[in-house]
């Protein structure tokens, strides 16, 4: 790293006086090391990718995302098909990638030694998700990804957070919100449409949640919710929900707490380059769609791949 941008957001997580205060050390962290550095607050919703592309023009080499899954998924729309070399550091209340990077989760975590890991972290070429979908005034979008996308309860779940109440009750609110949907949810099916990684074939299923995911390791009690996903894999990992009952999901997450999960016909684990979801027939139901954690839109969706298309700062003891 020779020229670095810091960009964090001021009311990312709940600590925002104790972030600012993170900021200045990990500066001061990467000045001492020779490193040119300078941090960016983002100015208002959606303005990190705009102010990394920035940064990047005016000779930044490396960005680093410091808040949340949400910063880093910004970042992340402007630094795809460039050289530009992305790292993260976990100031946000959700940090599954600095979690799967062994970065830290962000309770508790600290900055200054993630960035010290990002120092000697080693850049490689990863491939990333791509999410094509219907936003709120039916237009056709696309974002790309690094964590996971989600079809159905999870995108629900997140439509259902409050900014506000998320910078004061933290995880807190998560579990709220989580307990709620799967109370009250009704959890309607639409179809999927998967295309093998290997064989190349279509397979058609019906399901109430689809999760096509690129890490393991989401931090805290969903260490090891999709075992066997990775960064560096030119696939999506899908987690896919043949059912409607609450009891399952209850089953099946409770199990994941617990690192016992087991995937059968109900609640199957699949391998695929590529998967579009949309509505079952006959169906009015509006199914929600989401990407690290961003509420994008509805149904219907279409999910790739795409290899090799961002530069990411990988540490030394990451397990992927």
């Amino acid at each position: 790293m020779r020229r670095v941008a810091l960009i964090y957001n001021p009311a990312s997580g709940q600590h925002s006086t104790r972030h600012l205060a993170a900021i200045e050390e990990a500066l001061g962290v990467l000045r001492r090391a020779g490193v040119e550095a300078e941090a960016l607050p983002t100015t208002a919703p959606g303005s990190a990718g705009a102010q990394a592309q920035e940064a990047a023009s005016r000779g930044c080499e490396t960005i680093l995302a410091c808040g949340g899954d949400g910063t880093a998924h910004e970042i992340l729309q402007s630094l795809v098909g460039t050289p530009v070399a992305l790292g993260v550091v976990p100031l946000g209340t959700a940090n599954a990638l600095a979690a799967d990077l062994g970065l830290g989760n962000g309770f508790g975590s600290s900055p200054v030694m993630a960035i010290k890991k990002l120092l000697a972290a080693t850049p490689v070429r990863v491939p990333v998700g791509h999410i094509f979908y219907r936003d709120s005034e039916g237009a056709t979008r696309s974002r790309y990804f690094t964590v996971a996308a989600g079809v159905g309860a999870d995108a629900l779940f997140m439509s259902r957070l409050d900014a506000g109440l998320k910078r004061r009750f933290g995880y807190l609110l998560y579990v709220v919100e989580a307990l709620n949907v799967w109370a009250t949810h009704s959890f309607p099916l639409f179809q999927a449409v998967m295309v093998g990684r290997e064989s190349r074939n279509r397979r058609v299923e019906e399901v109430s949640q689809l999760l096509a995911v690129r890490i393991s390791d989401f931090g805290g009690v969903l260490h090891n919710l999709v075992p066997g996903a990775t960064l560096h894999k030119d696939s999506l990992r899908l987690l896919a929900f043949k059912t409607r009952s609450r009891f399952d999901y209850l089953r099946f997450m409770l199990a994941v707490v617990f690192g016992r999960q087991t995937f059968a016909h109900r609640i199957e684990l699949l391998d695929a380059v590529s998967v579009e979801c949309r509505p079952r027939e006959g169906s009015s139901a509006r199914v929600f769609v989401e990407a690290d954690g961003e509420l994008l839109g509805t149904l219907p969706v279409r999910i790739e791949i795409v290899p090799q298309a961002l530069t990411l700062l990988i540490p030394s003891s990451a397990r992927l």
